[in-house]
């Protein structure tokens, strides 16, 4: 099927005002996350250009089609990045195409760094979309002070393109580290290695990733914990970190930065469980709960970021759980579990009554028709 790619707002208002069933958008189409909606394909993908980027303002308003590389590249020319560290999808989910900005802040996708700046929603500052009946909004503003409808614009992050389609979003940058450092240790256990993790984050030393692996490159677990900065002040904090996890273990300090690049997006992009079957959940979880919840799901493998409270979860063919048991573990311990990569259950967590009514209520205000997603979050169809 042919995907239906207005070039401006203005098409694309009128396309959803002309529209007679349903929609289902998508920016790159790198992340096909949740139930495929049957209905011609909107795509974002030729709404794309930098509109406004003021370095010394750390501001960037960008139309919702551009490839998250173009926004990075501009970005890294000013010594600036996105410092929610958003992943990629696409070796996990083996997809192909170019992830979108749009589609970053519609699925709200947050990397390792989210434990000391927080989510993309946190760096949204304003945002223009299209409406179900084909109007233009526009909530929020290109400066953090702006706060004016600051619930709809975080709203928008993480709605998966059911409320309204983006075309244009305005965030908040910051400037890139100048050096590196990433302690690591290999052989501890999955409830050593929160612990550590937990000293770390609770310490002085800005922990910007903490992370573990059940299973390292070479096949051991490996706890990893980083720092960023000034190359004097990472050296001075490793240093520190060292003596405060001491009773852990000796760990070293990796410095290279292709070496510590290549191995914050090793955890980032969960390459991990890529190309191996099963399938592959996501569980956001009180860090303290998190092995005992692992320990209770036999026949998986984890990896463990934002110092146990993400855990990506590899569940083997055959191992006899299901969403059920998953779901169960995880919401007795007051988390939640997303399907990511797999088709035997309903991909994201059915909400709480209030909650779900809450969401369909603002489904109807800005989507009264049903045009967008449809089925997509579990909502009816």
């Amino acid at each position: 099927m042919t995907a239906l790619t207005p070039e401006t707002e203005a098409d694309l208002a009128e396309l959803i005002t002309q529209a007679d069933g349903p929609l289902r958008i998508q920016g790159g189409g790198t992340r096909p996350i949740g139930a495929p909606t049957n209905g011609a394909v909107l795509s974002t993908s030729a709404l794309t250009g930098i509109e406004l980027y003021e370095p010394g303002a750390l501001t960037l308003v960008v139309r919702a089609g551009t490839p998250l590389s173009a926004v990075e590249k501009a970005l890294d020319a000013e010594g600036q990045r996105l410092a929610f560290e958003p992943m990629d999808h696409r070796r996990l989910l083996g997809t192909t195409g170019a992830p979108t900005i749009g589609g970053v802040v519609a699925a709200n996708v947050s990397g390792p760094r989210r434990i000391q700046v927080g989510a993309c929603r946190d760096h949204l500052l304003g945002v223009r979309f299209v409406d179900g009946q084909g109007q233009v909004l526009k909530n929020g503003g290109r400066v953090m002070k702006n706060v004016t409808g600051y619930d709809l614009v975080k709203l928008m992050a993480g709605s998966y393109g059911t409320l309204g389609v983006l075309t244009e979003v305005s965030l908040k940058v910051l400037p890139k580290s100048h050096a590196t450092g990433v302690l690591l240790l290999e052989g501890l256990s999955d409830a050593q290695a929160v612990k550590a993790l937990s000293a770390a984050l609770g310490s002085p030393y800005e922990v910007t990733g903490a992370a573990h692996l059940q299973k390292g490159m070479d096949g051991a677990p490996v706890t990893m914990i980083r720092l960023e900065g000034f190359e004097n002040s990472v050296a001075y904090r490793a240093g520190e970190m060292q003596k405060l996890l001491a009773g852990f273990g000796d760990f070293t300090v990796e410095t290279d930065p292709e070496r510590t690049r290549a191995g914050w997006h090793y955890i980032r992009d969960v390459v991990p469980f890529e190309g191996r079957a099963g399938d592959v959940w996501r569980l956001s979880v009180k860090p303290s709960d998190a092995p005992g919840i692992v320990a209770g799901l036999p026949g998986v493998e984890a990896l463990y970021d934002w110092g146990g409270g993400l855990v990506w979860l590899l569940v083997a063919d055959g191992s006899g759980l299901n969403a059920t048991r998953i779901r169960a573990a995880v919401t007795a311990r007051g988390g939640h579990a997303t399907l990511i990569r797999g088709t035997s259950a309903e991909a994201f967590q059915p909400l709480a009554p209030a909650i779900a009514a809450l969401q369909d209520g603002l489904r109807r205000k800005f989507d009264p028709r049903g045009l967008f997603n449809p089925g997509l979050m579990g909502q009816a169809a």
